[in-house]
């Protein structure tokens, strides 16, 4: 079954490293992505310190001029998100995990000329636009608590600005202060691109029950992070089922995708890299995701929201 995975790190990783996007032996490649099914990658450019703003240029262009070399379709609309499921082809989403690196709220409207179409405020450090989910005592990060900062001033502009210029919001890594503040009320869907649920696992990077429920009421997705640290105790596919099934019991059959992590984790077992996505699916399908709901699960709900949000 076609998929659409929501996060992965393996631009910046790819780039870093001197390697190919379209063969090397990361968790992630072109060539993996298509023997695995994938419809759509999401590439996060992950960029942090000084010199974020010349790292971000860097790996955009990188970006492109492998989509361009090995042929791969960037996917701007829905229609071109679609062509990919129907015609068997791979597809890839630029994203932005933390947009610390910007200096003018200007920019934005760059990003998304650029081809943006998702981005967090931030990242496991406090920027000038958010505070993260993570907190730090002494130096150490303190992975049960939860940090209940709310935007700054120029975060609550950025999420409007975000909004006008059509790219998804991704609050993966947000405070729950911050969290709570863009869902009050909220009718534009966004996303959780690679969170689990805390009420099976317990810690900050995992959402609350009604944090799952608010995004739902948004017409947003979260995408089931493949993170052992986040699945929590247990057998890799199990685990993923686990916290699929919660998702869903909490906010609906439409609020649930995949968002993978992968090249931003450790190989979890069994799905050590994007060609095990199959016999995950072949799993979730013996323990009744199927149908409908696997549909949902893989493409749809997040083509939904790609739909509403980009057009």
């Amino acid at each position: 079954m076609k998929y659409v995975d929501l996060h992965c790190d393996t631009l910046t990783v790819c780039c870093d490293s001197g390697l190919n996007l379209a063969d090397c032996d990361l968790q992630t490649s072109f060539e993996k992505l298509k023997k695995s099914g994938c419809a759509a990658q999401c590439f996060a450019v992950f960029t942090e310190g000084a010199d974020a703003a010349v790292r971000f240029k860097k790996y955009s262009d990188f970006y492109f001029q492998s989509l361009k070399k090995h042929k791969i379709k960037a996917v701007l609309n829905y229609g071109q998100l679609l062509s990919c499921a129907e015609n068997g082809e791979t597809g890839a989403v630029l994203t932005v995990e933390n947009l610390g690196f910007i200096n003018e709220l200007s920019e934005i409207a760059a990003l998304a000329e650029a081809g943006v179409k998702m981005a967090s405020l931030v990242w496991n450090y406090e920027n000038k636009f958010a505070y993260p989910n993570l907190v730090f005592e002494n130096g150490l990060p303190q992975f049960l608590k939860r940090n209940k900062k709310g935007l700054k001033p120029l975060g609550r502009e950025a999420v409007k600005l975000l909004d006008e210029n059509k790219i998804i919001i991704d609050i993966s890594h947000l405070s729950d202060g911050g969290t709570d503040e863009i869902l009050c009320g909220r009718k534009i869907p966004l996303v959780a691109s690679h969170s689990n649920s805390s009420s099976i696992n317990r810690c900050s990077r995992n959402l609350t029950d009604g944090q799952i429920k608010k995004i739902a009421d948004c017409g947003g997705v979260v995408g089931v992070n493949f993170c052992k640290d986040f699945l929590g105790e247990g057998e890799t596919f199990e685990s993923v089922f686990r916290h699929i099934r919660r998702i869903v019991n909490v906010g609906g059959e439409d609020a649930v995708a995949f968002g993978s992590d992968f090249d931003g984790i450790p190989a979890p077992p069994h799905l050590e890299d994007c060609t095990k996505m199959p016999e995950l699916s072949a799993f979730l399908e013996s323990r009744g995701v199927k149908g409908g709901l696997a549909e949902k699960l893989c493409f749809k709900n997040f083509a939904r929201v790609f739909k509403e949000v980009c057009g």
